[in-house]
């Protein structure tokens, strides 16, 4: 078979996923390229004009430590800069920013443009070329041939995509884009157990429409914290969004028209996210609320375009005008684009290993929304993970995994490789047990070592880095060294507070008290450590403290697990055998068929107890 061109690394689509992935395998200095229907909407936001949210954020400061570039394009077009939970732990605060949708676009394409080792080729996929097992290449819709030994797929909502407004039904990847239904048919054809889910988005308004007083303001923060450990400071003009609400009118309406919604007329047979329901699910589901909250988030400084969010529909067109018409503020709006539902194929993500390599296709990877997640954020370190192995491999070398107590994207990972989906996936800070250890803040002292071996930090970065994390270690000394002294002047100030069994005490111990702001401790400090650090590092180093026997007792904990991993289990090991496990447990354990006792430990379902009776069993029969 002729080729018309060869590269080291293919990528199918140039979503979030595309991109990270295009964008790391070349700069790990294999030739890649980017195979998309239309190189315009590279980066395209196809649904909210948001990175970012509770733990959603933190993967973006994980793929940003990486050497990914989300974080990086989000900071140069952020139009709202809001931390999310601030007046919870540090561990729960999330960064989100509003983007302006079309420079995202524009600055995403720019950065892929600026890539050495990659090429862009517009052109749809239809046919994945394998042999032996071993993917050899793409086929294009034009008949170009493009060969190599390592692609991936990160094609969005675009296989099989169905949309649905009302009764109308049609195929397209978005609206007003062709579905790829060639490469669905080829992927079933391979034997791939595919499945449905579906997503939605809701219209958009003309903003020149809105009687803009009728809305609650929500301004962004005054100092803006930036997704990139490389940005310092975020430059350009921010947006105000606006809170609504909808009504028990608008409530009634939907429910007298839920004959009109393909979600409840049988049409759409998909599952779709839970935790971003359209507003019949609302209406529906939660008949006991009054009301539900929107925001009206403007799509960018040179656009009228509103983005209403949390009125996801699939209801008729007419209808959404309606509907959006009775919520009070938007008596004029007007709908430049109604909302939509699309349905879409994935595949059973159990079919990957740890790497997202597929188990029936050698070289062949799969990113994003093919693995039945949902969300930009989601998708970009899928992308970012499956670049790095793909690039990895066709270069001979070992491939590059996350633990999920290290890592966001290693949770998502093990719990799609090991659960796979029954709804779109989403990750959540309550997915990540050691979430503690987890910050925000400090995803660069987890991860930056790993983007720098993998060669996708750069001279520049790694000097921040660590100078930052020389800073931050004196100020950690500064914290448990500096005592604060009867005679200082802030001790009586103190001792009124907590009472006069206060002694002298550390800068450390005092910041533990409640009531204690960072600010406070700030001026505290000696004035040589004032002058080289800032309220953010500040706040990362107390959070250390705040965690630290949390995050000691974590790292005990997991070297007595880990050292076990490698434990054998016999092929033939009769699991009903041990005395103390559950009918429920054995099933587990014979359902997955572990090798290792490493393997059985992420069996999803497993009660810490049934591990320990498993343990103490197999080490008695190696006794």
């Amino acid at each position: 078979m002729s080729f018309d061109e060869k590269f080291d690394v293919i990528v199918i689509g140039g979503g979030h996923a595309g991109c990270e992935a295009a964008s790391a395998a070349a700069r790990m200095g294999v030739q890649a390229a980017l195979v998309t229907l239309n190189l315009d909407l590279i980066g395209q936001m196809s649904c909210n004009p948001a990175i970012g949210g509770i733990a959603k954020g933190h993967l973006v400061r994980e793929i940003d430590a990486l050497g990914g570039i989300m974080g990086r394009v989000i900071d140069r077009t952020g139009i709202q800069f809001r931390l999310l939970n601030r007046s919870r732990g540090p561990a729960v605060q999330s960064p989100r920013a509003q983007a302006d949708r079309s420079l995202y676009r524009t600055e995403m394409r720019r950065a892929l443009e600026a890539t050495p080792n990659l090429h862009l080729r517009q052109g749809m996929v239809i046919d994945l070329i394998v042999k032996d097992k071993k993917i050899r290449g793409v086929e294009l819709q034009d008949s170009r041939r493009l060969r190599s030994d390592a692609v991936i797929i990160a094609t969005g909502t675009f296989l099989n995509g169905l949309i649905h407004t009302g009764k109308r039904t049609y195929t397209a990847g978005r609206a007003g884009e062709p579905a790829s239904i060639e490469l669905a048919q080829s992927l079933k054809g391979l034997g791939f157990n595919v499945g449905r889910l579906k997503t939605g988005t809701p219209p958009r308004l003309d903003g020149r429409t809105i009687d803009w007083d009728s809305f609650e303001p929500q301004l962004p923060d005054e100092t803006p914290v930036p997704f990139s450990f490389s940005t310092d400071r975020i430059e350009q003009d921010q947006i105000t969004c606006y809170i609504g609400y909808t009504n028990h009118a608008i409530h009634q309406a939907i429910r007298n028209n839920l004959h009109e919604s393909p979600l409840y007329s049988g049409k759409i047979k998909g599952i779709g996210p839970r935790y971003c329901p359209s507003i019949e699910d609302k209406v529906v589901k939660f008949a006991d609320k009054n009301r539900h909250q929107l925001f009206l988030e403007p799509e960018g400084h040179h656009t009228h375009e509103v983005y209403l969010n949390g009125f996801s529909t699939s209801l008729p067109s007419g209808l959404q005008q309606e509907l959006v018409n009775m919520i009070p503020g938007l008596e004029e709006a007007c709908i430049i684009r109604p909302g939509y539902a699309i349905e879409y194929d994935y595949i059973d993500p159990r079919e990957l290993n740890p790497y997202l390599e597929t188990a029936k296709i050698k070289g062949l990877f799969h990113a994003g929304q093919i693995n039945g997640t949902t969300g930009y954020e989601e998708a970009g370190c899928q992308g970012l993970l499956a670049g790095i192995n793909a690039a990895l491999s066709v270069s001979g070398r070992s491939g590059f995994r996350l633990r999920r107590e290290e890592s966001y994207i290693g949770v998502l990972v093990d719990d799609l490789i090991t659960q796979g989906v029954d709804e779109p996936y989403r990750i959540f800070t309550s997915r990540a047990e050691f979430r503690l250890a987890l910050r925000h803040d400090n995803a660069d002292e987890r991860l930056e070592n790993y983007g720098r071996s993998l060669g996708l930090i750069g001279d520049c970065d790694w000097e921040r880095f660590n100078s930052k994390r020389d800073r931050i270690s004196r100020l950690k000394y500064a914290l448990e060294n500096t005592r604060l002294k009867l005679s200082d002047a802030q001790f009586h100030s103190l001792s009124f507070l907590f009472g006069s069994s206060l002694t002298p005490i550390t800068l450390s111990q005092l910041a533990l008290r409640p009531n204690i702001s960072s600010d406070f401790i700030f001026d505290l400090l000696p004035s040589n450590i004032r002058t080289e650090i800032n309220l953010i590092e500040l706040e990362s180093a107390l959070a250390d403290l705040l965690y630290k026997g949390y995050i000691d007792s974590l790292r005990n904990n997991l070297h007595r697990v880990y050292q076990h991993d490698s434990l054998k289990i016999p092929s033939d090991f009769n699991f009903r055998s041990v005395s103390g496990l559950s009918h429920e447990m054995v099933e587990r354990f014979e359902r997955a068929n572990p090798r290792t006792f490493g393997e059985a430990r992420r069996i999803p379902g497993l009660t810490s107890a049934s591990l320990s009776t498993l343990l103490v069993f197999l080490n008695s029969q190696q006794a």
